[in-house]
C-alpha cells in the first residue's frame, strides 16, 4: 500500500528533492569525468575471477533462456562449459551480451528473443539448457499471481527441455517458489510435465556463502535425464561462512566494505540484496529494496540511492551525510560480477541487468556439480 502523506511532508521531500539536485548540479557543473577521481580513495577490492577460476573446457554445451545480463552464462562459461546461444527478449540486454562476447550467438529483441515463439529443435543435442523464468509471478514484490501473472514463461522454459532433451536442465528463481502457496504450480507445471524424463532436485542457495558480498538467497531447480547422472548429483556446499562445519573450515565471507576496497569503520557485513525492478514502473537509479535493508546500508555508510555511471562522477557527487556513494561497477561487484564484464545503457538498465542476474559465483558452483556429475568425477 502506498505511504499516506501529510501536505507538510510533502512539502519537505519536495523541499530536500529540490536541494539535492541543485547540489547536484553545482558538484558536477565543473567536474571533468577525465580527471583523476577525488574524495574517498579506494583500495583492494574484491575481484569475483578469485571466487570462480576459470577452469579447461569439459566438453559439455548448454543453451541459455532468460539470459538477462549474464549471471548464469558467464559462471557456466567459467566452470568450463561451451555456449551455444543465449535468448534474451530485452535489446539491452543483448547489447551487453554481445559486447561482452562477441563470438556467442545471442538472440535478442521481441523478435529473436522471445522463448514463446522461440523454436529449439534446432538445439536438441546440448548438454544443458539453464535459465531464470521471470520471478515476479513467485516474489513479494510481484504480488505472487503465479500462473494468472503474464509473465510466468516456466511453461516455455519445459517446452526447452522437452524439445531439446539436454542432459541436464537448471532453472533459478525466487525462495518464494517453493512457498507452500506454489506447492501445486510446482508439481503441475514443472514436476508432471518432466515426470518420465527427468529426475528432479530443488533447492536454496545464499550468494554469500559462495563469496559473493551480498545477503541473496535463490531457488534452484536441477533436473537430469539419465538415473546415473542423477545419481552423482552432489548439491554445492558453502565455500565462505563464519563458523567450521562438517565439510571443513570455511573462508571468511566477503563483506561489503572490505570488497569495495573502503577504509575500516569498525563495521562490515555482507551487503543488502540489491532491488531488482528492472521492469517496474520507475526508471530507478536506486538498489534499495526495503526499509529494513535501510538500516544495513547506514550501518555500513554506503548510500543505495542514486547511482553514479562511473567511480569519477560518484566521488564527485557525495551523499550529504558523507556515506559513499555507489557507481554501477560497485554494485556490479557486489553481485559477483568481474570488472571486466561491462553493462550496457542508462544506470537504470544497468541496475536493472545487475539486479535481476544469478550471482556469478553462485552459477559457477551449481555449473560445476552439474559438470561433475555429468562426467562421473
Amino acid at each position: 500500500m502506498p505511504y499516506e502523506l501529510t501536505d507538510e511532508q510533502r512539502d519537505r521531500y519536495r523541499a530536500t528533492s529540490i536541494r539535492a539536485q541543485l547540489r547536484k548540479q553545482a558538484l558536477l557543473r565543473d567536474h571533468d569525468e577525465h580527471a583523476p577521481a577525488q574524495g574517498i580513495m579506494l583500495g583492494e577490492r574484491l575481484d569475483p575471477n578469485d571466487l570462480m577460476p576459470q577452469l579447461e573446457s569439459n566438453g559439455l554445451t548448454s543453451l541459455s533462456l532468460f539470459a538477462g545480463g549474464g549471471g548464469l552464462d558467464l559462471g557456466f562459461e567459467r566452470a568450463g562449459f561451451e555456449h551455444r546461444a543465449s535468448f534474451e527478449i530485452l535489446d539491452i540486454c543483448g547489447a551487453t551480451l554481445h559486447a561482452n562476447r562477441p563470438n556467442w550467438d545471442v538472440r535478442s529483441g521481441a523478435a529473436a528473443g522471445d522463448v514463446r515463439a522461440a523454436p529449439f529443435t534446432p538445439f536438441r543435442g546440448v548438454d544443458v539448457v539453464h535459465g531464470g523464468p521471470p520471478c515476479q509471478p513467485f516474489s513479494t514484490a510481484g504480488k505472487q499471481a503465479g500462473a494468472e501473472d503474464p509473465r510466468n514463461m516456466w511453461p516455455d522454459f519445459v517446452r526447452c527441455v522437452l524439445q531439446t532433451r539436454p542432459r541436464a536442465f537448471i532453472a533459478e528463481n525466487v525462495p518464494g517458489m517453493l512457498d507452500r502457496k506454489f506447492e501445486g504450480f510446482v508439481a503441475e507445471n514443472i514436476l508432471a510435465p518432466l515426470a518420465g524424463s527427468y529426475t528432479v532436485f530443488r533447492f536454496k542457495l545464499a550468494a554469500h556463502d559462495f563469496g559473493v558480498p551480498q545477503a541473496r538467497r535463490r531457488v534452484f531447480f536441477v533436473g537430469f535425464r539419465a538415473a546415473r547422472d542423477a545419481a552423482r548429483w552432489v548439491q554445492p556446499t558453502p565455500t565462505h561462512g563464519d563458523v567450521e562445519d562438517l565439510f571443513g573450515p570455511l573462508l571468511p565471507r566477503n563483506t561489503a566494505r572490505r570488497s569495495l576496497g573502503l577504509p575500516d569503520i569498525g563495521h562490515d557485513e555482507v551487503a543488502p540484496t540489491l532491488r531488482s525492478g528492472f521492469t517496474g514502473p520507475r526508471n530507478t537509479t536506486g538498489v534499495l529494496n526495503s526499509k529494513a535493508s535501510l538500516k544495513v546500508w547506514n550501518d555500513l555508510q554506503v548510500w543505495p540511492n542514486g547511482v553514479q555511471p562511473s567511480r569519477s562522477i560518484a566521488n564527485a557527487y557525495p551523499p550529504e551525510n558523507g556515506h559513499f556513494r555507489m557507481s554501477v561497477d560497485d554494485c556490479a561487484l557486489l553481485q559477483g560480477f568481474p570488472a571486466d564484464w561491462r553493462f550496457s545503457g542508462a544506470v537504470y538498465q544497468a541496475l536493472g541487468q545487475i539486479g535481476n542476474s544469478v550471482c556469478p559465483p553462485v552459477a559457477y558452483a551449481v555449473a560445476r556439480q552439474v559438470s561433475r556429475a555429468l562426467q562421473g568425477t
